[in-house]
Parts: structure tokens; C-alpha cells; sequence
């Protein structure tokens, strides 16, 4: 069994804990509930093997390399981190509607990667802008501070919903969190979120300087990083200094979200430039 092949198992593991929590949400049963912890457990648990087993198949077949060089891998870590976040805070809250909305971004992130035909899931080595001690700390970073933006963007939809409830009356926002603690969950999420995002830009700023002489260019990558950081700098900004919360604060997280999803995705596909290698 190669790794690609893992990950493809990986896929259907999150799309059941996906549909899982859903139903558990929706029919309020604590067995289903405890079968999507551990189905979720199950698919992490196999999910980080495959990563670990693609990293020993690049050393295999010479590449040797992390598996964090192109949209295929970057994906995969993607939706890893996703999972990571969301069972934290599961552990954490002890809530598991959040797993309705938390599992099925990291299962359409797998399941893109894993299933579309327009992105290739070879291992292949380097090119040489990429052989740097800067891939790791960089990619890594990145995407770890864009899970956490993606289950932000997650929780805030949950906030919208249960705040639009504010008589209680519906059976299944119930189930959330009170609005007070999803709102510190949106800003909590988007703090370490923002934090990861600013040490995967100034490590990508110094891996350019050594990659391509220059520590900034306004690549087209580089650009959108900087409007994403600048729109959750702002949401940060209306948090401490005017006090905003509640819907502001889980619409700007949609919006930052949307920005995240650009300038993963849009970039690679729409624009190019010095990164047209993640494609």
C-alpha cells in the first residue's frame, strides 16, 4: 500500500466522521457521537502514516524531500491540520456540533486532493528554488495558521446560526456552544491562526532573499499573503482597541477566510508568478 492510496482511505474515514457528527447534531445521540470522536481518531491517526509514509517513499525513490511541495501535499497537510485543531478543541469544549462544520472542510480538502483529476499526486523531486531548510518551517506555518483560519471560518457560521436563534427556540442550535463562547472560539482561532500566518511570511521572506535575491518581490502569492494577514490584522485591531464581537467579528472571519481560499487556490490557478510551482 503506497501512501497516495492511504490518503485515499483517509478521504472516506473523514467523509463518515463527517457525516457522523452531522448526524449526531441533528438526532442528538451521544453513541453517534462518540463513534465520530473515534472514527475522527482513527482517520488522524492514519492520516499522519501516510504523511510519514510519502516522506519515506521521496527518500525511496531519490526525491528525498518533505512532503510540503505541491497542491497535492500542501492539501494534505491542510485538512491534517484541520483535524489536528478540531480535536483539540473538542477535547477542550466537549462539544461536538462543532464537528459538523469543523470535519467536512477537512474532509473536501482531502477529498480534492485525493479525487481531482487536475492535480497530481506523484512524488517528484525538487526544483531547485525549493531544496531549502526553509520548505519545512515555511509550508508549515502557513498551513497550520490556515487551519485554524478555516475552523474560525467553521465556528463563525455556527455563531451567525445560533445568533439569528436568540429566543432559543430551535432544537438544533441548541446544541452549540453559547454565542459567548463561540465568539472567543472565532477570535481565539484567529489569534493563533494570524500568529502561524506572520512566521509563514517572514520565513518566506527570508527563503526568498536566499532563493531569488530579494525579500520581497510582490509576487502575486506574496501579495494576496500580505492583504490576507492585513484583513485579520484589522478583525485583531477592531477586537482589542473598539471591542467589536459577535457578528462583526464572524463576518470579517468569513471574509478573511475568503481571502485565505484566493490566495491558496486562486493565485495557483488564476495568476502566476515566482510560486506557479505549487500548482
Amino acid at each position: 500500500m503506497n501512501s497516495s492510496f492511504l490518503l485515499s482511505i483517509i478521504t472516506f474515514i473523514y467523509g463518515a466522521s463527517s457525516f457522523l457528527y452531522i448526524t449526531t447534531w441533528i438526532f442528538k445521540k451521544p453513541i453517534i457521537g462518540k463513534l465520530a470522536t473515534i472514527v475522527t481518531y482513527l482517520g488522524f491517526l492514519g492520516h499522519t502514516v501516510g504523511i510519514i509514509l510519502r516522506w519515506v517513499e521521496s527518500y525511496q525513490m531519490g526525491a528525498g524531500h518533505a512532503p510540503l511541495s505541491n497542491m497535492y501535499e500542501s492539501l494534505v497537510f491542510f485538512s491534517w491540520s484541520i483535524i489536528l485543531l478540531y480535536l483539540l478543541i473538542e477535547y477542550k469544549y466537549k462539544n461536538k456540533s462543532i464537528g459538523g462544520f469543523a470535519a467536512p472542510l477537512a474532509f473536501f480538502a482531502l477529498a480534492y486532493a485525493s479525487l481531482s483529476p487536475h492535480i497530481e499526486d506523484r512524488i517528484a523531486p525538487l526544483i531547485p528554488a525549493l531544496k531549502s531548510n526553509w520548505l519545512i518551517a515555511h509550508v508549515v506555518t502557513c498551513f497550520i495558521g490556515y487551519a485554524a483560519f478555516a475552523v474560525s471560518f467553521g465556528v463563525a457560521i455556527m455563531y451567525i446560526m445560533k445568533a439569528g436563534d436568540a429566543q432559543g427556540k430551535s432544537r438544533l442550535l441548541s446544541q452549540f456552544p453559547s454565542v459567548k463562547i463561540l465568539d472567543r472560539l472565532i477570535y481565539q482561532t484567529i489569534t493563533l491562526g494570524f500568529l502561524f500566518l506572520t512566521m509563514g511570511i517572514i520565513t518566506g521572506a527570508v527563503w526568498a532573499n536566499s532563493a531569488w535575491g530579494s525579500y520581497w518581490s510582490w509576487d502575486p502569492k506574496e501579495t494576496w499573503s500580505l492583504i490576507t494577514w492585513f484583513v485579520y490584522a484589522i478583525l485583531i485591531h477592531s477586537r482589542m482597541v473598539r471591542g467589536w464581537r459577535g457578528k462583526r467579528i464572524a463576518f470579517l472571519s468569513i471574509i478573511g477566510f475568503i481571502a485565505v481560499m484566493f490566495t491558496y487556490f486562486g493565485v495557483n490557478y488564476i495568476l502566476s508568478g515566482l510560486h506557479s510551482y505549487a500548482q
